[in-house]
């Protein structure tokens, strides 16, 4: 018989134990689930790169793009909302998490931030990535004095 049905595959007393056992470590935004966010689709043209990253239930402010040694990192952070309480009411099950994800692309070290176009709507982050062709340096002759 079964008192606490299972969600979406999980059971809470199932992940309390798992998480004693492993020895106690914060989860990540949503649980478990976690690696199942920031689902991303890549398109490709001769101009560039169009990215869409999956990023539902996230205000615009709960994001961070940034760019250092050629990669493009995209930072979400969810704060932990206060729950007002009712006295009719009490939490059963929370399944919303605060925490954060992150997932990085290598895009090249000769873009800059100005080259990436960055928008963000009905919960999905666009961005527009162009190509660019890396500088090729000629080869630098350098002399010996002959005495």
């Amino acid at each position: 018989m079964m008192y606490m049905p299972s969600i979406f595959g999980s059971d809470m007393f199932e992940d309390f134990f798992r998480d004693l056992d492993q020895g106690y470590a914060p989860k990540a935004l949503y649980g478990k689930r976690a690696k199942n966010l920031m689902k991303t689709d890549i398109r490709e043209d001769e101009k560039g790169y169009q990215l869409a990253i999956d990023l539902p239930g996230y205000r615009k402010d709960e994001l961070k793009l940034e760019l250092k040694d050629g990669y493009l990192t995209i930072s979400a952070e969810k704060n932990e909302e206060k729950e007002q309480k009712d006295e009719k009411g009490r939490m059963i099950r929370q399944e919303r998490y605060a925490g954060s994800v992150q997932r990085s692309f290598f895009v090249g070290e000769q873009l800059k931030e100005e080259d990436i176009k960055a928008k963000y709507e009905d919960g999905v982050l666009k961005l527009e990535i162009p190509k660019k062709e890396e500088e090729k340096k000629l080869p630098e002759r350098r002399y010996i004095e002959i005495s």
